[in-house]
């Protein structure tokens, strides 16, 4: 049974939900490691003690800003699960996970390459073992060598894809559909490579 995500702190509130979009602001912008709690309180306009009053460690902003996505992620992996072949698993996650991307452009800025992020992410077992999850959904049952570096590139790639300078001016649909494109043509079946004499 998957490991249900726990939000690790509260998400509710005008004032909480404010400073997790200020934070999320500086996050994509200085990166986690960066941005320190005085500059989300001058954000907000706030003292520093107002940001401890919400909560008590930057670590606890980051899982609290994060936690929706990896919730939303959760639920794409249980639905994936419940589809009865291969193919309709793969087209679930891949739909779910980029119309989170898409929606959630700034989010995945933060999530994509911040070492500190990945840091906190990974000491939290719900994280690795959702990553777990969405691997073997895309790589499927025995996966050959290929198919696993294809998942991973898929995984990787998707990230990056959906946020920065290049594809900035790309609207969400048009952004959407280039994504979805790339990615089962990237799961799409491939002959295995020839062996060597």
């Amino acid at each position: 049974m998957p490991t249900q995500l726990e939000p690790a702190v509260p998400r509710t509130g005008a004032g909480r939900e404010k400073l997790l979009a200020a934070a999320l602001d500086l996050f994509a912008e200085r990166g986690v490691s960066g941005t320190s709690l005085q500059m989300i309180a001058d954000a907000l306009g706030v003292t520093k003690a107002a940001v401890y009053y919400h909560y008590k460690t930057k670590d606890d902003i980051v899982l609290a800003v994060v936690s929706p996505g990896m919730e939303e992620l959760a639920v794409i992996a249980g639905d994936a699960e419940r589809k009865r072949s291969r193919a309709a698993q793969v087209e679930t996650v891949l739909v779910g996970i980029v119309d989170l991307i898409v929606r959630n452009r700034s989010l995945y800025a933060v999530l994509q390459g911040d070492l500190t992020v990945a840091h906190i992410l990974s000491e939290h077992m719900a994280f690795p073992e959702l990553g777990t999850r969405l691997m073997a959904l895309l790589a499927g049952p025995d996966p050959d060598p290929g198919t696993i570096v294809a998942a991973s590139m898929l995984l990787s790639g998707l990230r990056e894809a959906g946020f920065g300078p290049r594809v900035a001016s790309i609207s969400d649909e048009e952004l959407r559909g280039h994504m979805l494109d790339c990615a089962r043509r990237l799961l799409r079946h491939r002959r295995p490579p020839a062996a060597t004499a």
